[in-house]
């Protein structure tokens, strides 16, 4: 299937997706991050899934949310009748479960169920037996129970039955997970399970707050933020997957299912703007637990839990979606120097205390610490925002979240009174702020670069009137906004750089789809020039990209029309937030330049 055939299901600790015909392709258990024991999305059904269809098969009629829930309602039309099936993971309680509860709808359809528990990434088959009526699977670590009335029987390695289901009928399953060394947990009713999981997110979405044209994709995009959120630490996981293709086919396949520092800010301008102010709360005192300790040994991304060392290695015995390999499992880039990582967090904590979330001092002390090594080495080449594999360079959007990082810092003593040495950050942000003008500006170009000396653009320089660096109205910024249109507007998307241009930066092979973000900070930048008739009109095209459940992956394909890279990725649903919200009003587009108008 396509990346968009895919819903979500999530627990706040994982995440399942369901395809259109009925099948669980990915669940990784107990975490986001852990090993899955259903991976047929990065190989075949080999790698483990579990299909509940009608006996005939084919794709589903038609799907939905469950009002403003993650419950997934899907639907079959059969010459037999109608079937509804219900998948739900409810807030995790004693144990992990996925609860699927058959509905008949009209007539009686034949009906069918395959299990196929691969732990590890479908390497390891589970030992299996039936006890006290229910199915038990155990493999080292994992053990896993199936609880139906449904008689199951064995077949090929995996776990079949048939039944029929009639107009009124209700068939439940319940899968429920847990190490293999804890007691086997209490058994779940399904009926309850699922009213549960319908009031837990009737009563988290009841905080919303967003007056605006937008209200039901604003919506449903934060209930996605809060599906792929950690609960028991706070930290919002980049996307569901891993090694999903950036390019069909091709090697830019990484591991998403990580933390990354630099979502930040706009992530707590998503959730403060929009009334989650606990959520943003337990993203903020994530980052800081993350960031603590040496600020020399800042890493861009961290595990959920805050873990340091994400190996990379890949999974040879998975062929990768539609044949895209590597798979890979950890992300070397965290071992990466990228200076605006240091600027983010800065500038993230500053939001926070802005907003009057958390502890002021904490915070403050740590920023102080980010900062004397950000003092020393803002002048330092780094490998930048988009985690190029080539060589170090000064990157233009790097600098600029220097001088927003020393920036934050100043407005920190202004206007909170905190303590710090003022006028030593003010002649430093002075200096950052002359250097990326003299040497990251090509006045014959009209443009800001990608980077020093590079003739490319960037849509990471669309940010730099976000951070105040320069007003929208200066003609620096409107000319790099009007390069990326020239250089980096594809059949109306924005990639985020040309992989071609200064002799292959990133140092990858093949190329990649849209980056959505980018497109998303684009209608954010044509809202700051004054441009928002424009603006408007690609953010509903943007909108018109989301699946059949309001989804969106990290990038999108325009010349086969699907999605590629990770899903459901947070930073395309944060993206839509944050625009939707500026082109509505409720937020502001445009901070005003503190920087010397150089």
């Amino acid at each position: 299937m396509r990346i968009e055939d895919y819903g979500m299901l999530g627990d706040l600790q994982t995440a399942a997706l369901v395809g259109k015909d009925g099948s669980i392709d990915w669940l990784c258990l107990p975490r986001f991050d852990s090993p899955a024991c259903f991976a047929a999305l990065l190989g075949d059904d080999a790698a483990g899934f579990w299909r509940i269809a009608p006996a005939s098969g084919g794709m589903c009629a038609r799907r939905r949310y469950r009002g403003d829930t993650l419950i997934l309602e899907t639907e079959w039309e059969t010459p037999d009748g109608t079937v509804r099936l219900i998948d739900a993971m409810p807030p995790r309680g004693e144990a992990a479960d996925v609860v699927r509860v058959v509905e008949g709808v009209s007539g009686r359809v034949p009906m069918r169920t395959t299990l196929r528990l691969r732990f590890d990434y479908g390497r390891i088959v589970p030992w299996v037996r039936h006890l006290d009526g229910q199915f038990e699977a155990v493999a080292g670590p994992d053990a896993a129970w199936l609880k139906t009335p449904v008689p199951l029987e064995g077949r090929d390695m995996s776990t079949f039955a048939e039944f029929t289901v009639a107009e009124g009928d209700r068939v439940p399953f319940v899968l429920t997970y847990r190490p293999s060394h804890e007691p086997r947990p209490r058994r779940v009713d399904p009926e309850q399970a699922l009213r549960d999981t319908e009031a837990f997110w009737t009563e988290w979405t009841g905080r919303f707050r967003y007056d605006g044209r937008w209200e039901d994709a604003v919506r449903r995009s934060l209930i996605t933020l809060k599906g792929l959120t950690y609960k028991p630490t706070g930290g919002i996981v980049a996307a569901a997957t891993t090694s999903l293709p950036e390019q069909l086919g091709g090697p830019r396949n990484w591991d998403y299912r990580y933390c990354w520092l630099r979502d930040a800010t706009f992530t707590l301008q998503a959730l403060l703007g929009t009334g989650f102010a606990d959520e943003a709360r337990d993203w903020r005192e994530w980052l800081l637990r993350a960031v603590a300790g040496d600020p020399s040994d800042l890493q861009i991304m961290y595990g959920i839990d805050g873990t340091r060392r994400l190996p990379e290695y890949t999974l040879d015995w998975l062929g990768g979606y539609e044949g895209s390999a590597p798979v890979r499992v950890g992300n070397a880039a965290s071992g990466q120097f990228q200076l605006d990582t240091w600027g983010e967090v800065l500038h993230g904590l500053h939001l926070g205390r802005e907003a009057g979330i958390g502890a002021v001092q904490n915070a403050w002390d740590v920023q102080k610490a980010l900062l004397d090594f950000l003092e020393g080495h803002w002048d330092d080449p780094d490998n930048g925002l988009w985690e190029v594999r080539g060589e170090r360079r000064h990157f233009v959007h790097s600098k600029v979240l220097a001088w927003a990082g020393v920036d934050a810092a100043v407005r920190g003593v202004e206007k909170h009174g905190l303590d710090g040495p003022a006028d030593r950050w003010r002649k430093l942000r002075d200096r950052i702020h002359a250097d990326v003008c003299e040497n990251g500006y090509d006045a014959d170009q009209g443009t800001f670069t990608q980077f020093y000396g590079s003739r490319g653009v960037d849509a990471a320089l669309l940010l730099i009137p976000q951070t105040g660096f320069l007003p929208w109205g200066d003609p620096r910024v409107v000319g790099t906004v009007d390069a990326v249109e020239r250089e980096l507007y594809r059949d109306g998307f924005v990639l985020r750089y040309d992989t071609r241009a200064d002799g292959g930066v990133d140092g990858l092979p093949g190329s990649e789809g849209a980056f959505l973000a980018c497109t998303f900070w684009f209608a954010d930048a044509l809202v700051g020039i004054g441009r928002r008739e424009q603006a408007t009109e690609l953010f509903e095209r943007l909108l018109g990209l989301r699946n059949d459940l309001g989804l969106l992956s990290e990038e999108y394909d325009v010349a086969t029309g699907r999605h590629v890279g990770n899903t459901p990725q947070a930073y395309s649903h944060v993206g839509l937030v944050n625009t939707a919200r500026h082109l509505s009003g409720t937020a502001a587009a445009v901070r005003t330049s503190r920087g010397p108008n150089r």
